[in-house]
């Protein structure tokens, strides 16, 4: 179960890492221009990022299936589990400097050779390692003076911290909810997690991704100014700490508000 533990706790934090990094995406696209290639090639981490989310489930049905053999309560396992979302993403914003530096340089690799697979195996070569070690920066305060932040509606942030509760804790609340429901229920409980999930993207696809899309398609027009994707990616990284955080209190309600449809 240890070993689950661990794994688990690996998994979410590449997880959160990679939506992290996910943000500085849209400051990219508009200081390079190239908005379609910077996404395409960003994909790929997304898939990582996704992958690694689909091997999420079976580790945390081990643990809570392991909990019910042995009459114990994983309560503060699933808690671990959302605080390494929080970690992942504190440690993701440490990298973003160091990843956007990294990143234009890809693009235009990519510009020139047209292949992803071609550019992964030229990124693993050991002197364009050294390189990226090399590349290595750190955030610093200058990166955050001088943005509006008034600029950036208040509604869009509220939703993203709620989207990203939801989704932090929706398969860890559906799976935990089998504890608390009666045998014959306990599947059905854990499956509702695809659900919950579902309903975080459909409030992603519709509130968020079109108002940030917006501002970004704006500044790219240079009916706005890059700050203010600055701002807006500050903001949305703020409010997705606070989205993990979130998680921490509406973990246990959500599990009993989800055993409560079986019982």
């Amino acid at each position: 179960m240890e070993r689950t533990l661990l794994e688990l706790l690996l998994l979410t934090f590449i997880i959160h890492l990679i939506d992290t990094l996910a943000y500085s995406v849209r400051l990219n696209s508009v200081k390079s221009g190239r908005v379609a290639l910077s996404f395409s090639l960003f994909n790929v981490f997304v898939l990582i990022s996704r992958t690694a989310n689909t091997f999420q489930a079976p580790l945390i049905g081990g643990i809570i299936g392991t909990s019910i053999l042995h009459g114990l309560d994983p309560l503060a396992d699933m808690r671990k589990v959302i605080f390494a979302s929080t970690i992942g993403t504190l440690v993701g914003i440490l990298f973003i400097p160091t990843f956007l530096r990294v990143f234009e340089v890809a693009v235009r690799r990519l510009e020139v050779n047209g292949s992803v697979p071609s550019l992964v195996v030229e990124a693993l070569q050991v002197n364009n390692i050294r390189q990226i070690v090399r590349r290595a920066a750190r955030p610093t305060k200058k990166m955050l003076e001088r943005l509006r932040y008034r600029e950036i509606p208040k509604r869009l942030l509220i939703l993203n911290a709620l989207v990203t509760g939801i989704y932090t804790i929706g398969v860890l609340a559906a799976n935990y909810s089998a504890l608390l429901v009666a045998e014959q229920h306990r599947l059905a409980a854990a499956g509702s997690s695809g659900m919950i999930n579902g309903i975080a993207a459909i409030l992603l696809t519709l509130f968020i991704d079109p108002k940030s899309a917006i501002i970004t398609d704006q500044a790219l027009r240079e009916k706005r100014p890059y700050e203010d994707v600055k701002a807006l990616v500050v903001l949305l990284i703020t409010t997705k700490i606070i989205g993990t955080l979130l998680g921490q209190v509406i973990f246990l309600p959500a599990a009993k508000i989800i055993a409560s449809f079986y019982n």
